[in-house]
């Protein structure tokens, strides 16, 4: 990458690590458009190397607040999710599945702050992490909609269990890109020069977390996720 464009994707990584470090999820929805506006070329594979190594640092922190159950569900929906990601990456418009996830994940986002409450079973979980896979493989964006089935734990749980999912996710996700020759080894370079501003952000991401786990995380969630499915339009509309 250009300097200037390594500064400009790395800032907007900074900011994502800073809040995903808080909330448990977020990176891809201000990290993803960026990188894609500055260079396609280097999409998914440059901002799924740097969601494959922030979830350690989390881990290394909550590993103990897992939900082992959940993460297990989500993971049997991911795996045939990746699968039909690969298949729109080659063979189907990446941003008309850009625009139709996001338009979901907002209709799901008004309806569960106001009326519904998503119950978080193995069916919610596992379909969850089908869409997830889905969108995650193809664009890169793929928290929403494991953060909407665990809106209502607490935060330690949220960033754990999500980190947990996102790094074995991220694996699957740069196997199967590559598997279907759409990794290019500069797209891997580029999230590898990327992974320094991530620490960064994740570092200055403290005192988020601990205002977000006095009573605030179900509402923070909610707002990443409808800030992710713009996010997710607006990078389809624009790529």
């Amino acid at each position: 990458m250009e300097w200037i464009d390594l500064v400009a994707a790395g800032t907007a990584v900074l900011a994502g690590a800073v809040v995903q470090g808080g909330v448990g999820f977020g990176l891809g929805l201000i990290a993803a458009p960026v990188i894609a506006m500055l260079d396609p070329g280097l999409m998914p594979g440059a901002i799924q190397m740097v969601n494959l190594t922030l979830p350690m640092f989390t881990l290394a922190v909550e590993w103990r607040r897992i939900d082992w159950r959940g993460l297990g569900w989500a993971l049997l929906g991911r795996v045939p999710g990746s699968g039909l990601g690969a298949l729109v990456v080659v063979h189907v418009s990446a941003q008309t599945l850009g625009v139709f996830v996001g338009l979901m994940v907002l209709a799901a986002v008004g309806l569960t702050a106001r009326t519904l409450s998503v119950p978080r079973n193995g069916a919610t979980v596992t379909g969850a992490g089908f869409v997830s896979g889905i969108t995650g493989t193809a664009t890169g964006i793929g928290g929403p909609p494991i953060a909407l089935v665990y809106q209502s734990a607490k935060g330690p749980q949220i960033r754990a269990t999500l980190a947990a999912f996102f790094l074995l996710s991220a694996a699957q996700s740069l196997a199967i890109l590559w598997a279907v020759d759409r990794l290019p080894a500069r797209a891997v370079l580029a999230g590898l020069s990327l992974v320094p501003f991530m620490v960064a952000g994740f570092l200055l991401s403290g005192p988020l977390r601990r205002y977000l786990d006095g009573g605030r995380v179900r509402g923070a969630v909610l707002l990443v996720a409808a800030a992710s499915a713009v996010a997710l339009i607006g990078q389809s509309v624009l790529r």
